[in-house]
């Protein structure tokens, strides 16, 4: 089964947390701080396996955890870095964030990997918060959080020459004859319903990769009949492959169908227009073709090229394969789905948090409703069981201007504030 369009979930390692420990040797007085620090969470990577085909296998399995780090330990012993998750997609992949749309990563390219989820940090052991002042700090962090998200999976097929055209035009038989591919075959509309692959060498040894596309109708860009799940392909062909049924057996003029596919492709992607296309004019063997093909060439420029074939007796294929070959050599390599800047195409993950790193909101019983990125990433870090981490908590919460704000909206003492699903009293 092919499959090219799949959600799943994703989320990094916790890091491990720092311990509060003391160094208690015989001989050794003031032994001082010994927590060790937390080991960072693992890392979710994709990366790319030129051997895979579809996303079938994400159809079985669609949560992805990495693993979190190791604890700290005593005598100021760090925990253990964890492993990243590696998962491997087929070349062609672009991952996207579900519930904003963005581009996480584009992976094309065999080996090309593309950090999803970043692991948590390892929380600092108590040896870290040692001053002058505070030489035995009962203090230390818990892990950071991994961080998760729900991604959606594309694959767009990696094909140096695309056939594109209307329903039952002759794509499937063409890609059958000059190719070891079988694809389905079928004297109706839409038999292709998935793209299908195949390598074609010409006489003169060249080879490229041809994919056999589902067929496309008027409104295929607003979705109508396979609509974007064919579009999606199309965009990685370096070169198009305009197939046209010039014996008019459908009823359609061969002309109409040449404007409306190409008007398809601009009205998708304006990108698309600028991709090299040939014209076939196919089933050049069936009664009144030779008629149409003229009529039709009367209303193109004069210096457009168009191959006459028939795919089914094989007539006219050297010629196209040539010129197919030809195009590809001075035709650049896989496009990109968009242009992006080289700098921020390397970073591939990033935190997304709001500038003040907390907002304040009230819900209907009165409580004041702390929520943000920031301030949540140091609540779930803080070791509640010590009373010094609760004290450097509250200090941190005064310093990113929470108080202030809670102020600012009316807060009171003995108010109830919330974070997470922990609640608490506002005092001054």
């Amino acid at each position: 089964m092919f499959v090219d369009h799949v959600k799943v979930y994703v989320r990094g390692g916790d890091g491990g947390d720092g311990m509060v420990a003391f160094r208690r040797e015989k001989y050794v007085p003031n032994g001082g701080p010994a927590g060790g620090d937390g080991g960072k969470g693992g890392n979710i990577v994709f990366i790319v396996q030129e051997g895979l085909r579809t996303l079938m296998d994400f159809r079985y399995k669609r949560i992805f955890k990495a693993e979190r780090g190791t604890h700290g330990m005593s005598a100021n012993k760090h925990g253990a870095k964890a492993e990243d998750y590696i998962i491997e997609v087929p070349p062609g992949t672009v991952v996207k964030d579900a519930d904003t749309g963005e581009t996480i990563a584009d992976l094309v390219e065999h080996g090309q990997t593309a950090v999803i989820a970043k692991g948590g940090r390892g929380g600092r052991g108590n040896s870290r918060f040692a001053t002058p002042a505070n030489p035995a700090p009962e203090l230390s962090e818990k892990g950071e959080p991994g961080f998760e998200r729900n991604v959606i999976l594309e694959l767009k097929v990696l094909a140096d020459a695309g056939l594109v055209g209307f329903p039952s035009v002759g794509k499937s038989t063409l890609l059958s004859v000059v190719s070891a591919a079988k694809p389905k075959i079928a004297e109706y509309h839409f038999t292709t319903i998935v793209p299908n692959l195949g390598m074609v060498e010409t006489e003169d040894q060249r080879s490229f990769a041809m994919a056999d596309l589902p067929g496309l109708i008027e409104g295929a860009h607003e979705g109508i009949g396979l609509g974007h799940q064919f579009l999606r392909h199309i965009e990685r062909t370096r070169v198009i492959i305009h197939v046209i049924d010039m014996s008019g057996m459908e009823g359609r003029d061969p002309y109409e169908d040449y404007v409306t596919i190409n008007e398809e492709l601009k009205q998708y992607n304006m990108r698309l227009t600028e991709r090299p296309q040939l014209i076939v004019a196919n089933k050049m063997d069936m009664p009144d073709s030779e008629e149409n093909l003229e009529a039709f060439r009367k209303k193109l420029p004069e210096d457009t090229k168009i191959f006459p074939i028939s795919a089914i007796s094989r007539m006219g294929l050297n010629n196209l394969l040539f010129a197919i070959a030809d195009l590809l050599e001075v035709t650049s390599e896989f496009p990109m789905i968009e242009e992006t800047d080289e700098s921020e195409s390397a970073v591939l993950y990033k935190y997304e948090s709001d500038s003040d790193g907390f907002s304040i909101s009230r819900d209907p019983d009165g409580a004041y409703v702390i929520s943000g990125y920031a301030v949540e990433r140091m609540f779930k870090m803080t070791d509640f069981s010590h009373e010094d981490s609760i004290r450097r908590f509250a200090r941190q919460m005064r310093g990113m201007g929470i108080d202030d704000a809670l102020r600012a909206k009316g807060a009171e003492d003995g108010d109830t504030v919330r974070l997470l699903e922990f609640e608490f009293e506002f005092t001054e």
